[in-house]
């Protein structure tokens, strides 16, 4: 079973990867997701815990389902 830190990792690098690949800034996204502008860089760096609802947001930001941020 995966620990808590991997899935943070996972969802983490999904987010940068998808935000890159559809060249979106992080103070883009986070307009796009409705959050603060500094939550996306900390969300990407691990640096907090990312909730369900913040991690809808932002896959709502991204335009995909919340599932893609947590495929390995």
């Amino acid at each position: 079973m995966k620990q808590a830190k991997d899935i943070l990792k996972i969802a983490a690098g999904n987010i940068r990867r998808y935000r890159l690949m559809g060249n979106i800034s992080q103070e883009k996204l986070a307009e796009y997701a409705d959050v603060h502008r500094n939550y996306i860089g900390r969300v990407e760096r691990c640096e907090i815990n990312l909730s369900l609802v913040q991690l809808a947001k932002i896959a709502s930001g991204l335009n995909i389902h919340p599932s893609e941020l947590l495929k390995e």
